[in-house]
């Protein structure tokens, strides 16, 4: 069974069909031939944008010349409501300096920390199934539940039934509703008195989550001030020096950051989760491989390196529904591609979504096979055409935490349920902050044998 995939556009639109395609769903508003060109060259009467696939375009962008393609602000315009100043928008020295104080918190030694309250978390998660059992559940929300739960559990040492974080999770799900991962910001030139198109609801909600993880913060400061803030991942980087300044995030920077470290470990590893569940369900034998793999846990940090199954087919929907879809950088000079002038500020669009199945580069790339990645072809695509956390120096710095976390979380489910869909039309892939279904995803889950689903 072919996994689902988004319809493709006509090859030619004209730009207001394009736009309007865009703002419903950037995924089916791209046409088919992207998932075979190694770079297209789109124009509308104020930039240009191109789109790399070829392997060695990416690498240049992502690995070898990074400072000469800064992020492009054209994200930023959408996302800067709720996110501020934060590592995921900033570039050059700001950058920097953001990464010196955060990456320290994420190195791997400070994982094995985490392993606790990724478990705890899990847990919790299978004991909200089982009262879910026998009828359709729409797993996105479930899976939504128990990303946010881990990372209030690892960034704040609170679970998600606390109160706060209840409020925190209730705004970030209305907010990924009404966001798209483009503003239509990004067909319009740079002009600051242009208005930016977000809609009411959306500003509303980016406030009171900011409002939320402002009083979140100042409580934490309160707490390290008093010697009694837990030495969770928060306590970390709110007490981590830069190296080169001896300073540490003011209060207004570690509310930018919180927002990027929920919504990139929370909207990324949820939507990830539920599209991994769902090709269990829809591939019977691999599930059961998880699951068999999965009666081995015993709850110790040293079970990571056992879930190596669960850890491929977490790859595996990566590689097909990526989170993140598009990356977008700009060029700080001309630049001349595959025979193509590049002009300075033309918008370079990296995407994993197309370069994740694309058709000169993967064997079946459309195709559920977790196998892959023992091939000489999934090794080889792995080193060069699967970005799912982006690369280089800009790669996500949590993404090792959402590889620990995303198969946990898996195998914990699957060993605990035996999991179908539940009839009707396959899930729809659309992207809005992340790639989600467009109606959600409905499955059913049956308990297995309790003495071998408990620890």
């Amino acid at each position: 069974m072919i996994p689902p995939k988004p319809p493709s556009r006509p090859d030619r639109v004209s730009l207001w069909r394009y736009a309007k395609l865009f703002r419903q769903d950037i995924l089916s508003a791209q046409p088919a031939r992207l998932y075979r060109a190694w770079m297209a060259e789109f124009r509308t009467p104020f930039f240009r944008s191109y789109l790399l696939n070829q392997p060695h375009l990416v690498k240049t962008v992502l690995k070898d010349r990074p400072r000469d393609f800064p992020k492009s602000d054209r994200i930023g315009a959408g996302l800067r409501p709720l996110l501020g100043e934060s590592v995921f928008l900033t570039n050059g020295a700001t950058w920097e300096r953001q990464r010196r104080i955060i990456d320290p918190a994420f190195e791997g030694g400070r994982l094995g920390d985490t392993w606790a309250p990724m478990w705890a978390a899990g847990q919790e998660a299978v004991a909200r199934l089982r009262m879910r059992t026998g009828t359709p559940v729409e797993i996105e929300a479930e899976t939504s539940h128990a990303a946010a739960d881990v990372i209030f559990r690892t960034l704040f040492s609170i679970p998600i039934e606390d109160e706060m974080a209840q409020a925190v999770f209730h705004e970030f799900r209305a907010y990924q509703r009404s966001q798209p991962i483009l503003n239509l910001a990004a067909f319009l030139p740079k002009l600051s008195l242009l208005p930016r198109f977000f809609r009411r609801d959306t500003k509303a909600s980016a406030a009171r989550i900011r409002a939320l993880i402002t009083e979140m913060t100042a409580r934490r400061q309160a707490e390290i001030a008093a010697g009694t803030a837990p030495d969770d991942l928060a306590t970390k980087i709110m007490t981590t020096p830069d190296p080169e300044t001896g300073e540490t995030f003011s209060a207004s920077e570690m509310v930018d950051q919180v927002a990027i470290f929920f919504l990139a470990g929370h909207e990324t590893s949820a939507s990830a989760l539920a599209w991994a569940l769902y090709l269990l369900a829809t591939h019977p034998d691999w599930q059961m491989r998880v699951a068999d793999e999965a009666r081995a846990l015993t709850g110790a940090a040293s079970d990571m390196g056992r879930l190596k199954v669960s850890r491929d087919v977490f790859r595996e929907a990566l590689r097909l529904y990526p989170p993140v879809p598009m990356m977008v950088r700009e060029a700080s000079c001309p630049e001349r591609f595959r025979d193509r002038d590049v002009p300075k500020g033309a918008q370079l669009v990296l995407s994993p979504w197309h370069l994740h199945r694309h058709e000169r580069l993967w064997n079946n790339p459309d195709g559920f096979d977790p196998a892959r990645w023992g091939t000489e072809n999934g090794k080889t695509c792995a080193r060069e055409a699967f970005i799912p956390f982006s690369a280089g120096r800009r790669v996500c710095t949590g993404a090792g935490f959402a590889m620990v976390e995303g198969p946990l979380l898996l195998s914990l489910i699957v060993r605990a349920f035996e999991i179908t869909p539940a009839g009707g039309p396959p899930p729809v892939p659309v992207a809005h902050l992340t790639v989600r279904s467009r109606d959600g995803i409905h499955l059913v889950l049956k308990s297995r044998d309790q003495g071998k689903s408990e620890v």
